[in-house]
């Protein structure tokens, strides 16, 4: 598993499309995946740190480990099949028994961030959907993220199909 990190959610224009850009910790590939609205909020909401006057799903489903005594030990981006992106929640019950959990991305990322797991991507994966933006130093490295953002406004999901 390579570690990577949420960058932000974005709008893909003109379709409104709303989706979360991931980035390798350690490397130069980034990793678009179109959310839903619902998930972008949910994903945002985590990154910033703003905390609902309710719980929503994602927060009820990390009270829900917390009550039983589980833990979300990480997240794994597994695999893009027909145009859809697959993930699994490794989680740990109260006695230490690790689970395996087939989840959809958005709902994986959103549950990490608010249990500060670590997110990872496999090696097929990134090969197969990361987009590669070498960044030598850090302020081209912000200019080279503003271009890849320009480059996301005149995409679509079909892109990045089979």
């Amino acid at each position: 598993m390579i570690p990577v990190e949420v960058v932000g959610v974005r709008v893909e224009m003109p379709s409104n499309q709303p989706i979360v850009l991931l980035k390798e910790v350690e490397g130069v590939r980034f990793l678009p995946i179109w959310v839903g609205a619902v998930e972008a909020t949910a994903i945002a909401f985590a990154q910033q740190g703003v905390e609902p006057p309710r719980p929503l799903t994602h927060d009820l489903m990390k009270d829900i480990l917390d009550l039983v005594g589980g833990t979300l030990e990480s997240v794994e981006l597994t695999e893009l099949k027909d145009g859809v992106f697959y993930a699994n929640l490794n989680l740990k019950n109260a006695t230490g028994h690790p689970l395996v959990l087939s989840a959809r991305p958005s709902d994986a990322i959103a549950l990490a961030l608010r249990t500060n797991s670590p997110i990872g991507a496999t090696q097929r994966l990134l090969e197969e959907a990361g987009i590669e933006i070498p960044a030598e130093d850090s302020s081209q490295a912000n200019e080279e993220v503003e271009r890849f953002r320009e480059f996301l406004d005149n995409i679509s999901p079909e892109d990045f199909e089979g």
